[in-house]
């Protein structure tokens, strides 16, 4: 497994891997990525996960504004086929490491309380990310936004 930062050619496997997921909405991949692949100053971190030399994965994480280096897991996505072999958690590693470089001391992620995310909610238990939030109908009537938290000192 090899785990770096996206470049551009990556963009179709990873499209691909968000149809495949269903995370959002594909065509937002380009306006996420923009900046992160065209201007290197950009404070945003995107990791791309390859399996044989072929994209399987993504992580992206960014700080959260107005915080004392507080980051946010916008995004994390691994092929529905690599799935249960520890990419997922080996890129959340990956980008705890790129976050501690950059004098981060907090990683949080959201998901959903809905009955299609028990392996997501199960998965940030498993990497050892406690649930910190529940905000009530977030998302929908219904579907709760859940917030994972990790103190990365």
């Amino acid at each position: 497994m090899n785990a770096r930062p996206t470049q551009s050619s990556d963009i179709p496997f990873l499209t691909a891997i968000v149809d495949a997921t269903r995370l959002f909405p594909s065509e937002m991949l380009g306006a996420l990525t923009r900046e992160f692949l065209s201007d290197s100053t950009c404070e945003d971190i995107w990791l791309t996960c390859e399996m044989d030399g072929k994209p399987v994965g993504f992580c992206y994480a960014g700080l959260e504004p107005l915080t004392d280096g507080a980051w946010n897991m916008r995004a994390i996505a691994v092929h529905p086929s690599w799935q249960g072999r520890g990419v997922g958690a080996a890129l959340v590693k990956e980008i705890e490491g790129f976050v501690r470089k950059r004098d981060g001391r907090v990683l949080i992620a959201d998901t959903s309380s809905a009955s299609g995310f028990e392996r997501t909610r199960a998965f940030y238990k498993r990497i050892g990310y406690a649930e910190e939030a529940r905000i009530r109908e977030f998302w929908s009537v219904g579907q709760d936004k859940i917030v994972f938290w990790k103190g990365l000192g």
